[in-house]
């Protein structure tokens, strides 16, 4: 169940990556710090989106444990309808903040222009963006990960196809890097939507279907919204990142944007095998089925150090390879190595922490995912980036990502030794 859900979450990435590795290829170092900087957005609308699809997802599972077929169904419309009124509220808030919003990003005078366009695009489009974490993870729990990859895959093929041709052909910049992404996942979310209405026999995403109790509503929202803070506390991170970065120059945000990219990619596999465990998790633990909830658990910390490990060291090895074949310019090959050494540095520290978030995910513990989820890339960065940063100034902001995921993976094990689960 795993492979479909990781490759998914990859593939996932290439909407965003795809913006920065075709704008890369114009040399233009402020269009490039522009889509950097606005990459936040993005991570923003997934965390809304998150609410309702893991939220959702887990909640879904623990009631087909318990043989609550009914329920399950009602839940699944709600979560996709109260996914596109959260999308529509979104876009007219996100409108109205524009300006704020962009100086919290760290844009200044040299990547307003770029950045302004990007946003524009992005916002009108954060009702696809936001809607497609719900279908795309809950028809996994009814064991149709292929098909979400499928939806997934096609849009994200979309996206690459239109990039270069609205980038480079009709000379769109940052509007075309924007409006590929977009219609992507346009594209996914007709097809989700239908694999839902087609295969996913005890799912709905009929209006009728939407009415749930109280206790259901109350439970998505206590797991969906930890699991929202983890990409919601990544988007704060990066922006905190780049308004430091942006003193020492934009080539610095653009360097960091590249590195965190392809870093990306590494840590979203990791999410996909997590992710790809918690349904099982989820259905285990509904039918208090200890021993096999064991198995899975230290399975998956198997999985997720190991492939952790030797990722990191290909990506170490290869830096200043992959960086070039984003942009060739010396002093961002030579910067964005460093930068991406740096953030695979802690890479298994990050599996520990997956692993124990997506468990208490899956248990319903909202206060030890919450914490979880506040404080990698939440407020135990944000300590770790304003203490290095004046201490060791450029290089205290690079190495502050890896010291704040030794210390979050301490937390994790401290927190999970304390837990009186079934699993003990």
């Amino acid at each position: 169940m795993a492979l479909p859900v990781v490759f998914s979450m990859v593939i996932s990435l290439v909407y965003n990556m795809a913006d920065t590795y075709f704008v890369a290829k114009t040399m233009n170092t402020n269009l490039v710090a522009s889509v950097s900087l606005c990459a936040p957005i993005f991570t923003f609308m997934i965390a809304l989106g998150d609410i309702f699809g893991i939220g959702g997802s887990s909640v879904i599972s623990r009631l087909f444990g318990q043989q609550m077929n009914k329920e399950a169904k009602n839940v699944s419309g709600f979560c996709f309808y109260a996914s596109i009124l959260c999308g529509i509220v979104v876009t007219i808030f996100m409108f109205i903040l524009k300006d704020p919003i962009l100086n919290f990003l760290g844009v200044n005078k040299e990547t307003w222009l770029y950045a302004s366009q990007y946003y524009n695009i992005i916002v009108l489009g954060s009702t696809f963006i936001i809607l497609s974490l719900t279908p795309s993870n809950l028809i996994r729990t009814e064991g149709l990960a292929t098909l979400s990859m499928v939806g997934t895959v096609l849009g994200s093929i979309l996206n690459i196809i239109l990039d270069p041709i609205f980038i480079f052909s009709f000379h769109m910049g940052a509007q075309g890097a924007a409006l590929a992404s977009v219609i992507g996942y346009i594209l996914s979310d007709f097809l989700l939507i239908y694999f839902t209405r087609a295969k996913a026999n005890r799912l709905s995403v009929s209006f009728k279907d939407c009415h749930i109790e109280k206790k259901e509503f109350l439970d998505i929202f206590t797991i969906g919204i930890p699991a929202s803070i983890t990409n919601l506390m990544s988007s704060i991170g990066v922006a905190l990142t780049n308004r430091y970065l942006v003193v020492f120059g934009n080539e610095n945000v653009a360097a960091m944007g590249i590195a965190l990219k392809v870093n990306m990619i590494l840590l979203l596999i990791m999410v996909g095998f997590a992710f790809g465990a918690q349904p099982l998790l989820g259905f285990n633990y509904g039918a208090k089925n200890t021993e096999r909830l064991r198995a899975f658990i230290k399975f998956d910390i198997f999985i997720e150090v190991t492939f952790a490990l030797i990722t990191a060291v290909i990506l170490s090895i290869f830096a200043p390879y992959i960086i070039q074949s984003f942009m060739n310019d010396a002093q961002i090959i030579q910067t964005g190595s460093l930068m991406l050494r740096l953030l695979v540095l802690s890479s298994p520290c990050v599996g520990i922490i997956l692993v124990f978030t997506t468990l208490f995910q899956s248990e319903g513990k909202a206060l030890p995912a919450s914490i979880l989820s506040i404080s990698r890339q939440g407020v135990i960065y944000a300590i770790c980036i304003v203490i290095l940063s004046k201490l060791f100034t450029f290089h205290g902001i690079l190495i502050s990502q890896a010291i704040a995921d030794v210390v979050t993976a301490i937390i994790a094990i401290v927190i999970y030794s304390k837990q009186k689960t079934v699993t003990r």
